[in-house]
C-alpha cells in the first residue's frame, strides 16, 4: 500500500512538473506574441512620421514666419504657473483652501509617440503646457471665486467653470449672507490627499 501511494505521489509530482513547464511555455508564447504585436504597432506608427526636412518644405511660409511668435508664448505660460503656484502655497492655507494638484492638469505623454517629429513633438509637449498652465490657473482662480465671491453674473457665462453652479444667484443677497461660510467650507469634490 506504501509503495502504491508512493507511486501515485511521484505520478502527481511529476504532472505537476509537466503542467508548470506548459504554464511556463505558454507565458513565453504569450510574452513573445506581445513584443512581436509591440514591435509590429511601433513599426505601423513609424510609416506615419514625416521626416524634419520635408515638414518644413511642406510648411506654408506664414506658418514658420509666425512660429516665433506662438513660441514666446512660453515666457507668461511660465510666469502665470509661477506665480499661481506661489499664490496658492502662499495664500490657500491661510483661507483653508485645498490646493491644486498642479501634476492632475500638466500632462506630458505625447511627446513619445512614434510618429511624431521633433519639431511635432514640441509643439505637442508646448501646447500640453500652454493648456495645462491656463487649466491649472482656472481651478486656482475657481477656488479662490469660491472663497471670496461665489455669486453667479447676471448675464450668463459661456463655459463656466465647475464650481460655478454652487454659486449664489445674482441679487441673492440673504442666500449669500447666510451660505457664504458654508460654501468657503465646501470642498467635497476635492481629493485632500
Amino acid at each position: 500500500m506504501k509503495q502504491h501511494i508512493d507511486e501515485l505521489l511521484a505520478r502527481i509530482d511529476a504532472l505537476q512538473n509537466e503542467l508548470e513547464e506548459e504554464y511556463r511555455k505558454a507565458r513565453e508564447d504569450w510574452a513573445q506574441k506581445k513584443a512581436d504585436l509591440a514591435d509590429e504597432f511601433l513599426r505601423q506608427q513609424r510609416r506615419y512620421k514625416t521626416g524634419l526636412f520635408r515638414f518644413l518644405v511642406r510648411s506654408r511660409l506664414l506658418v514658420v514666419l509666425t512660429a516665433p511668435v506662438i513660441y514666446a508664448g512660453w515666457i507668461p505660460f511660465l510666469l502665470m504657473d509661477l506665480f499661481v503656484t506661489l499664490y496658492q502655497a502662499i495664500c490657500f492655507p491661510v483661507y483653508r483652501i485645498p490646493k491644486v494638484r498642479r501634476a492632475d492638469y500638466l500632462i506630458f505623454d505625447r511627446e513619445d509617440l512614434p510618429y511624431l517629429n521633433l519639431i511635432e513633438k514640441f509643439n505637442c509637449f508646448y501646447c500640453s503646457y500652454g493648456n495645462g498652465v491656463a487649466a491649472y490657473t482656472r481651478e486656482v482662480a475657481a477656488r479662490t471665486e469660491q472663497y471670496w465671491c461665489p455669486i453667479k453674473h447676471a448675464r450668463r457665462v459661456k463655459t463656466a467653470h465647475d464650481r460655478y453652479p454652487s454659486f449664489f444667484d445674482h441679487g441673492d443677497a440673504e442666500a449669500f449672507k447666510q451660505g457664504l461660510n458654508r460654501l468657503r467650507k465646501q470642498y467635497e469634490d476635492v481629493d485632500h490627499g
